[in-house]
């Protein structure tokens, strides 16, 4: 273990901000998996979400000087990767591309497990959670996938417990309702 690994998140940022590239990159390396997995559930694809954990990385590093040191680095470093994701949404109309593609998929007759593999089932989940509204999707990946809590994710979103709390509830039944085989719609 080397002697950057036992300091604290805010002592490294205080070192990067003063130009320690090394503290930095402990920074990253503690951080760029879960945040990696956070933006490739938000985008659905794993080249565009590595370019967007870069550009998060990158925003990150840019603005060290305005991190407070007093709050947790984790919320700070997620919030920027959220607004790139909010931002790559806008500009490339992902919500539209995935809805073709999760309507067209869904016009099969069989069943989830008669016709795909465990990788193909994920695949799909990740292209019905592409298809939620950014309201119900970012508290969603915010809870389950990043494990924040309504409280936190209520920080970040700059909403009340309650709502997460609400919109957890209408994302899981829009993907349940996505996700059920067509017979179970009628």
């Amino acid at each position: 273990m080397n002697r950057l690994e036992e300091e604290s998140d805010q002592n490294l940022a205080n070192r990067a901000t003063n130009g320690d590239r090394p503290a930095f990159g402990e920074i990253v390396r503690r951080y760029k998996e879960p945040l990696y997995l956070f933006v490739r559930r938000y985008v659905c694809n794993g080249d565009d979400a590595y370019d967007l954990l870069q550009d998060s990385l990158l925003a990150a590093w840019m603005a060290l000087e305005r991190y407070d040191t007093s709050r947790p680095l984790g919320p700070w470093l997620r919030t920027i990767a959220l607004n790139k994701c909010r931002d790559f949404s806008r500009r490339r109309s992902v919500r539209r591309l995935f809805l073709n593609l999760f309507a067209t998929q869904s016009q099969s007759h069989t069943t989830p497990a008669e016709s795909v593999s465990e990788d193909a089932r994920l695949d799909q989940l990740d292209q019905a959670i592409a298809t939620l509204p950014a309201s119900y999707k970012e508290p969603l990946l915010l809870t389950a996938v990043s494990g924040l809590s309504h409280r936190e994710a209520a920080d970040i979103l700059k909403t009340t417990p309650k709502a997460i709390e609400m919109r957890l509830r209408r994302a899981r039944q829009r993907l349940a309702h996505s996700l059920a085989p067509e017979r179970d719609k009628l």
